[in-house]
């Protein structure tokens, strides 16, 4: 089953994958098996029953209460079984242990934000201990997301207006992904994340240091990360390219006009606003798609943005 397992699925890299799976490839391999029993009835009463002449006669049977009962009661045993695995995973999979490490979880279009109990935040990375349950608390700002991690075997809605969780304890360090797999608007297949799994000492090492710029990185490089980082790639490029939002690239000192016929030149309090009240000021020709960024980018971090932009003549 294991080698089933890795055909047809990702790695099994959380406590509950390998019970997922089982489930799984035993459905899979059952439905099989039933498949290939049936055809080959099909196939022999084909033969057995192939008229070999004008005079044959196939004889009347109105039925077989033996055959109709194993028919019957072999499903329901199936079903019965299928069912109890099912919830009992289901409860495993929405209860979280009480000692587990609470991360929150902020989806908007489109990128995702990890708010940690020391009040460190990490845009699009969701950095997590191996060999510890981590409870997620999500939230939207904006439309319905669904927050899922093939790895993991996890998968919930991330839903406006309330919070969801969901958890699951990684088994070893390194990495996987997080995809958004409710549609959630143009740029929906970019919407993903970094799952960083660390050992346990590891993992405390990287809350004391996350807590913003180290202190020998420029403040433009950093703004970089944070360009990356914080999903800014999905609408606004650096080359000039026309995506969902303007162009960075000679974006700094230029002048924009808006959807209403005002217009402003692009400095560092136009910038700063654009990033905290993107909708007040919606650039010609483009859609007021953009979510704000208040509680999520410090004020240091604009700064850093800012400057990175500043440098993209």
């Amino acid at each position: 089953m294991d080698k089933l397992g890795s055909i047809f699925l990702p790695p099994a890299k959380s406590t509950i994958a390998g019970e997922v799976d089982a489930l799984f490839n035993f459905i899979t391999g059952t439905s099989l098996l039933i498949l290939v029993a049936i055809m080959a009835v099909v196939i022999y009463l084909i033969i057995k029953y192939k008229r070999k002449s004008d005079d044959d006669v196939t004889s009347l049977n109105d039925h077989n209460t033996a055959l109709e009962i194993v028919w019957s009661i072999i499903p329901v045993f199936l079903v019965v079984y299928v069912f109890y695995r099912g919830f009992t995973d289901y409860i495993k999979i929405g209860s979280a242990p009480d000692d587990a490490y609470e991360i929150q979880v902020i989806g908007q279009k489109w990128n995702w934000t990890f708010k940690y109990a020391n009040g460190n935040t990490s845009p699009n990375e969701l950095h997590v201990p191996a060999g510890r349950p981590v409870k997620l608390v999500m939230q939207s700002r904006d439309v319905l997301h669904s927050f899922f991690i093939p790895d993991y075997r996890v998968k919930h809605d991330v839903i406006p207006g309330r919070y969801t969780s969901l958890w699951f304890e990684a088994l070893e360090p390194g990495e996987s992904t997080v995809f958004c797999t409710e549609y959630c608007g143009t740029s929906h297949s970019d919407m993903m994340a970094k799952v960083i799994v660390h050992t346990g000492e590891e993992f405390d090492q990287w809350l004391k240091e996350s807590g913003g710029r180290p202190s020998d990185m420029p403040l433009a490089e950093y703004g970089k990360q944070l360009y990356s980082k914080s999903g800014c790639q999905t609408c606004h490029s650096i080359d000039g390219t026309k995506l969902v939002g303007p162009s960075y690239k000679g974006a700094f000192g230029s002048t924009h006009t808006f959807a209403d016929g005002t217009s402003a030149v692009v400095d560092e309090n136009y910038l700063k606003n654009s990033i905290l009240n993107p909708n007040a000021q919606v650039v010609a020709g483009y859609a007021p798609v953009m979510p704000t960024y208040q509680g999520i980018l410090s004020n240091d971090d604009i700064d850093a943005i800012i400057e990175f932009i500043k440098e993209l003549k």
